[in-house]
């Protein structure tokens, strides 16, 4: 069996020594080397019957075995030599040449350093040495000189400690009179921070019952379609259960149950109604979520329902084909759009073709969501003052003036704004810029109570 291993990796590893590598074999013959010119060559002259015995063993191919030129110019040791090449890749050269035998394998290797660096290491070694001298004259005097400043350093050590007692004593005087202050101070900016805190829990009580004061005065204005919209069912509801009795007594149950089924349905619209005064009643929170722009706008309407069909207004929604979500508090931001559709309404009182358009627009970082009316608009004299609190251009008890100016309040607490223009083409716009929520949540509305806003 003949096993064949590459050693090119290894060859191409000796590239980077400063040193030349010979391996040969029991027969004197290069078979690695770190110049691949003197792989095959022999270390000394082949004999013609030595070549020719060599050939017909048939280990090297045809290769013609000629010598590398290596010459032993001068024994060193016994396996050092002085050598050189008198031809081939490294004649003329001169090296140090040191023998290792690998009797395992019965091979030898030579490892040859040029002569360059030999001699350039005896002189570093003489330059050290003399170093070596010169550091030890100059250490005997920096050793003099240390000792001098040494004794003078002592000396100036001791009179900056005296120095530096003098001035700790004068400045833990001074720390201890600024501490007294600093402690005084203190105290009196801990009181009016506490006042102020207490300030403003008492601004945000007042603020939080005049908001729920608004939405009060709100559902006032809404009373008598309220009452409309109860009676309605009230009054459908007696008639079935009448009817039903009267089903019942000539026992005709089909009709009976489809009256009961009437009737179950009517309680449930009264419940959705009571539902819808309850959650718009109640009290907000300062917590956030993501709410959805649509479903707001929807429960705002529902409140308006009955208003909206006895005036007759036409309701136009220019809503996104993709969800619409904003960063807020769903029912404070349910109250503001319940206030800015009431104010639309009223003003568009006593006019024909009434129409109330709702849009909802976008970018990346903003949801714009707007109320349009086609009313009489806002006198220009009063668009910068409409946000005050107590200003209104209602007749005396038609309001306190405070409706719009909470609901500014409201969107600068949600980190938003609130904004009015009037339209080129007649009537008012009031637009509000919120943070757009970018998640889509489930459920849209957490807080809310179980009536559905789609």
């Amino acid at each position: 069996m003949v096993v064949k291993v590459l050693l090119d990796a290894i060859e191409a590893s000796w590239a980077d020594q400063e040193a030349e590598l010979l391996v040969a074999d029991a027969d004197n013959v290069i078979f690695m080397a770190s110049r691949p010119e003197l792989r095959m060559a022999s270390l000394a002259p082949l004999s013609a019957g030595e070549r020719k015995a060599l050939l017909a063993t048939r280990r090297y191919a045809d290769e013609p075995l000629d010598h590398s030129g290596l010459e032993i110019l001068e024994p060193m040791g016994e396996r050092t030599h002085l050598v050189g090449f008198s031809a081939g890749p490294l004649g003329g050269e001169h090296f140090l040449g040191l023998e290792r035998a690998l009797p395992e394998l019965g091979w030898k290797m030579l490892i040859l350093k040029p002569l360059d660096s030999v001699a350039q290491a005896q002189w570093v070694s003489a330059l050290l040495g003399g170093g070596l001298y010169g550091i030890v004259l100059l250490g005997g005097g920096f050793g003099w000189q240390r000792l001098r400043l040494r004794r003078e350093r002592e000396l100036f050590a001791e009179r900056e400690r005296r120095t530096l007692a003098r001035a700790r004593d004068e400045l833990e005087r001074n720390v201890a009179s600024r501490t007294r202050d600093l402690v005084a101070t203190n105290r009196r900016l801990s009181g009016e921070v506490e006042e102020r805190k207490r300030a403003e829990a008492d601004l945000r009580r007042t603020r939080d019952e005049l908001v729920q004061a608004a939405k009060l005065a709100v559902l006032g204005q809404l009373a008598a379609g309220i009452n409309h919209e109860l009676n309605q069912p009230l009054a459908a509801i007696r008639a079935y259960a009448e009817n039903a009795r009267a089903f019942l007594a000539r026992e005709r149950r089909e009709s009976v149950d489809r009256n009961l089924s009437e009737i179950v349905e009517l309680t449930g619209r009264m419940a959705e109604i009571s539902a819808q005064l309850r959650q718009f009643s109640r009290k907000g929170d300062e917590r956030r979520s993501a709410v959805s722009v649509t479903d707001c706008f929807e429960y705002a309407l529902r409140l308006f329902q009955t208003r909206l069909q006895e005036a007759g207004v036409r309701v136009e929604r220019r809503f996104p084909a993709s969800p619409a979500w904003v960063n807020a508090d769903p029912v404070r931001l349910e109250q503001v759009l319940v206030n800015l559709i009431g104010n639309a309404l009223q003003a568009m009182t006593g006019r024909d073709a009434q129409q109330l358009t709702l849009r909802i627009e976008a970018d990346d970082a903003w949801m714009w969501l707007m109320v349009e009316d086609n009313g009489p608009g806002i006198p220009p004299e009063q668009l910068t003052r409409i946000f005050e609190p107590f200003f209104t251009s209602k007749s005396p008890g038609n309001g306190l003036g405070l409706g719009l100016s909470i609901s500014s309040r409201i969107i600068d607490d949600l980190g938003g704004r609130l904004g009015a223009e009037n339209l080129p083409a007649g009537g008012a716009r009031f637009t509000i810029h919120l943070p757009k929520e970018h998640l889509t949540p489930a459920p849209p509305c957490p807080d809310h109570e179980s009536l559905p806003h789609a």
